[in-house]
């Protein structure tokens, strides 16, 4: 059942704050489908998925957020470098999603943040979110995160979790400046954890040459 916000606004109007708010009602027991929370969003909807993607990065159990959450964002990512308009999902993802527990416990930690953000992210800029070459961009970054995040390095999945939200938030609320300022982190990110401790170098080659 599609959840939808408290203040009466259509999912493609509500605010991130919002959204989330109405994903938390109900029974803690309940899944929320992930077909179901991308129903509705217009040109929002592969910031929801990656808002859901990101989530299991939070999960306090080494090893076991990035195993999933990286090769959902690498699903992501390169959705948004083909140029789908609309996410694709094998139907035993579309039909599986998050607990809604768990998105109580994130809307609980989060809500105070997401209200401060109401104050000062808009809809902007909404050339880097519909450019083609932005787009593309947004995916590569994402599917390099996506990589680093699935990578068993320490200490880290906080750190991309974090940085994946602001990429979610700002293809939610439509917030181009928000989302240059996740791109700048990004390539920070990549070049520190990625390019410079030969981890996602070293990834690469693993997966090219499982390829050829």
């Amino acid at each position: 059942m599609t959840t939808e916000p408290r203040h009466g606004r259509g999912r493609e109007e509500a605010s991130t704050r919002e959204l989330l708010a109405a994903m938390s009602l109900g029974d803690p027991g309940d899944q929320l489908r992930l077909r179901d929370l991308l129903t509705g969003l217009g040109k929002r909807v592969f910031g929801m998925m990656l808002f859901v993607a990101t989530l299991p990065a939070f999960i306090p159990v080494p090893g076991v957020g990035g195993a999933v959450g990286g090769p959902l964002v690498v699903l992501v990512g390169v959705q948004l470098l083909l140029g789908l308009r609309k996410p694709w999902l094998p139907r035993f993802l579309a039909e599986r999603g998050p607990h809604r527990r768990a998105v109580q416990r994130f809307e609980h930690v989060l809500e105070p943040w997401f209200r401060r953000l109401e104050r000062v992210s808009r809809p902007r800029l909404s050339g880097v979110l519909d450019h083609r070459a932005a787009t593309m961009f947004t995916g590569l970054l994402l599917v390099l995160l996506g990589v680093l995040l699935a990578l068993p390095i320490p200490f880290t999945n906080y750190v991309f979790g974090l940085l994946l939200l602001a990429f979610a938030l700002g293809l939610l609320e439509r917030d181009g400046a928000l989302l240059i300022g996740a791109w700048v982190a990004g390539v920070i990110a990549i070049a520190v954890f990625g390019v410079l401790s030969g981890a996602l170098a070293a990834a690469a080659t693993e997966w090219l040459g499982r390829l050829f």
